[in-house]
Order: structure tokens, then sequence, then C-alpha cells
């Protein structure tokens, strides 16, 4: 049983899971400065375990466009006494959500089963081989550019088809390292150097991606959302955030990577009573 799966689950077709986001930085671009301190973390947690999350994802550096680079030592100081505090007290899988080789090593040694790297492993050349040795799920992500520069002019001549194509590619450098493919997802990258409509491209293209891997959706609260409907800002975007969670359910991702994770444990259980009689008729 591979660490992105809850207690419970069956490797085989497992359920939909809910990743519930947890950022311990002063910035991120919805929920940053709100749990910087360990035990208000490990609190918050706890509510969202209790909420429906089956995963809590951990990030000490935040990825949102514009976002300035954290040393290595501040990003530790962030997320390691988080983590260990967390596990303390819960026994769900632990994310972490890094770039940093070193980051990803100490957060697995301190409780964390899953790497979660916007840089698909390749912001360090001995991540791939770090990953293998560690023994722990990880979710590969696509972004063009870093988050100081991804926003600016992102260009593709097709989105789908030059996602689709990385992602691969990563998978295939990732089994060559020795990483267990069952324990590989891959994550098309909402928002990371992408404009409107390449993500409503890629968010139609969904089940093409699980081909390569189980999928990772993380779409909530993005800046998508504003773009249809008013501008409006990140704690607005709730509505959009469970529309694109049924959107993944619908093409069977295998996670959705959420803040508001009561609301999407509701919308997912509606959806999931109802799709059955869709299927039927």
């Amino acid at each position: 049983m591979t660490g992105i799966q809850p207690a419970g689950s069956v490797a085989s077709e497992p359920a939909l899971r809910i990743m519930a986001i947890l950022n311990v930085t002063p910035d991120s671009f919805s929920d940053g400065g709100r749990y910087s301190d360990p035990q208000k973390a490990a609190e918050a947690a706890l509510r969202l375990v209790d909420d429906g999350a089956d995963i809590i994802d951990v990030g000490g550096e935040s990825t949102r466009p514009g976002a300035e680079p954290v040393s290595t030592d501040q990003e530790l100081g962030r997320v390691i006494p988080v983590i260990e505090a967390i596990r303390a007290r819960i026994a769900a899988p632990i994310s972490i959500d890094t770039r940093k080789p070193e980051v990803a090593r100490l957060a697995i040694a301190a409780g964390a089963s899953i790497w979660n790297d916007v840089s698909a492993l390749t912001c360090s050349a001995e991540s791939p081989d770090l990953a293998a040795r560690l023994g722990c799920d990880v979710v590969l992500m696509h972004a063009q550019g870093d988050p100081q520069t991804m926003q600016r002019a992102p260009s593709y001549s097709d989105v789908v088809g030059e996602v689709h194509d990385f992602l691969e590619a990563r998978v295939t450098a990732c089994l060559a390292a020795g990483i267990a493919r069952e324990r590989i997802y891959v994550d098309p990258g909402i928002g990371f150097g992408k404009t409107l409509e390449h993500n409503l491209a890629l968010l139609r293209a969904l089940p093409r991606f699980k081909a390569i891997a189980p999928v990772l959706l993380g779409a909530s609260r993005k800046r998508f959302i504003a773009g249809l409907d008013r501008d409006v800002a990140p704690t607005d975007r709730i509505g959009g955030s469970i529309a694109a969670a049924l959107a993944g359910a619908a093409a069977g991702v295998a996670v959705v990577r959420v803040h508001d994770v009561a609301e999407t444990r509701q919308a997912l259980a509606v959806w999931s009573a109802i799709s059955p009689m869709q299927r039927s008729q």
C-alpha cells in the first residue's frame, strides 16, 4: 500500500481522494500566514481530516505567480516542526510540497510519505534517485517556467500534447531511476505557466493523462476561476473550485488537491450518488 492511499483503501481502483492544502508560508496566495505555528497547524490538520481529507499536503515555499524563492534552511524551519506535530496526532498520509531534495529527505524522515514536486523532480539532478531511495510516492507536476516568471507570457503550440509528453517523459525518467510505477502520480499543473484557455484545455483533456499515471488535480481557488467569474478574490472561488473537482471526478482523477475540504467532500458525495443514475440512463 502506497503512502498516497488512506488506511483501509484498496490498491486496485482506489476511490477519489481529497488532499488538503496546508501552507505554512507567510505569502501563499490564499492562506499565507495562517499556520506558521506547528501546534496550530496540527490542529488545522485534525480539522481537515475530520472534514474529510485523506491526505495533508504541507508546503513551506509559496509557488504563487511572482513568489520569491526561499532558502533550504528557511523552508526546513517552516515544514519540519509542522510535519512532526501533525504526525504525532494524525495517522493520515502527509505530503511534502517542495522542489528541494534536502527538504523532501528530511520531511520523509519526519513522517511524510509523499513528495509533491511542482518541478516534477527536475529542480535537482539527484531528485529522482533520492525519491527511489526514500521509497515515497511522488507527484510529478508540469510547469512552464518558475513561480517568478511562469505567468508572464505562457505559450504553447499544443498545450495538451506538450504537457502530456513532458509528464510521460518524467514518468519514464522516474522509472529508470528505480521509482516503482505504482508510486507515481502526474499533475497537469493548472495555473503554472498557463493562460485561462490553456487551463480549460487541460481540464477538458484530463482523461488523456490517465494513460500516463494516476492523476492529481490541483485547481482549487486558482486564478482561472476569477477569469471566468468577475475577477473574484481567492476566498470567493469555492464554487469554481468545486466545479473543477467534480470535472476531475467525472474524468477519473485519483486525487483532488483542495483548500475547502468539507465543501468538496459534500459535493463529491452528492455527485457520486447521482452519477450511477446517469450511467444507467
